[in-house]
């Protein structure tokens, strides 16, 4: 059961919609530090990438309160790696697993995602991830762009030791804004939400990457 008192917060955009989690909540970070994704484009997202669910191993990073990575637990996912930096909201993704009793099936790993390898330390059977979520705060946006350190993570993420061969890639983004993706991912499918666009990437696969820098060691993860 998850707790309750001071400092716990609730939100409905934090329910589980599917699955054998249907309607479990999730505790969130009373904070600022992390954008839940609204319900509605939940919903649209997973009905789009549903079937690549089964038996999937995710990556999701930037998660916050761990809502997309979750939710594809739920689904039928193998496992999910949960990246995240605030110290707050990993605190509230590690009792969400515990209180989802899933804490086999997921690692929840404090780094700074955009110095790390993304392979975490002794956990090889959890990658090269099927299902990569990366949702990094607007406020990182211009990281995102050629020339950032974000960046050059989307890029480390297509390299085969790292990502599987028919990999999603799933980018959330301020609808304004464009994002050029770096080869070779290459977007497959845009999802306009209100303020929002996500943006699905698949890897061409005559453009594999191999020498891209492991910009961090691998770290321990929980």
């Amino acid at each position: 059961m998850l707790p309750r008192g001071k400092g716990v917060c609730y939100d409905v955009r934090m329910k589980i919609i599917a699955g054998r989690l249907r309607r479990r909540l999730l505790l969130t970070n009373p904070g600022m530090t992390t954008r839940p994704m609204m319900q509605r484009a939940k919903v649209m997202l997973f009905d789009y990438i549903r079937m690549y669910l089964p038996g999937a191993r995710v990556a999701d990073l930037f998660c916050g309160a761990g809502t997309l990575g979750f939710e594809s637990l739920s689904r039928g996912a193998k496992s999910v790696v949960f990246g995240e930096r605030d110290h707050r909201a990993h605190e509230y993704l590690v009792k969400n697993a515990h209180a989802l009793g899933v804490t086999d099936d997921v690692l929840c790993w404090r780094i700074d995602i955009a110095k790390s390898s993304l392979k975490p330390k002794g956990a090889k059977e959890w990658y090269p991830y099927d299902i990569v979520f990366f949702d990094p705060p607007y406020v990182a946006a211009k990281e995102v762009q050629p020339g950032g350190a974000l960046h050059r993570c989307i890029v480390r993420l297509a390299r085969p030791d790292i990502t599987a061969p028919e990999c999603r890639l799933i980018m959330r983004t301020p609808k304004e804004e464009e994002y050029p993706l770096p080869a070779p991912w290459h977007t497959v499918q845009e999802l306009v939400v209100a303020s929002m666009r996500i943006l699905i990437a698949q890897k061409s696969l005559d453009e594999v990457v191999t020498d891209a820098d492991d910009e961090g060691m691998d770290e321990d993860a929980e």
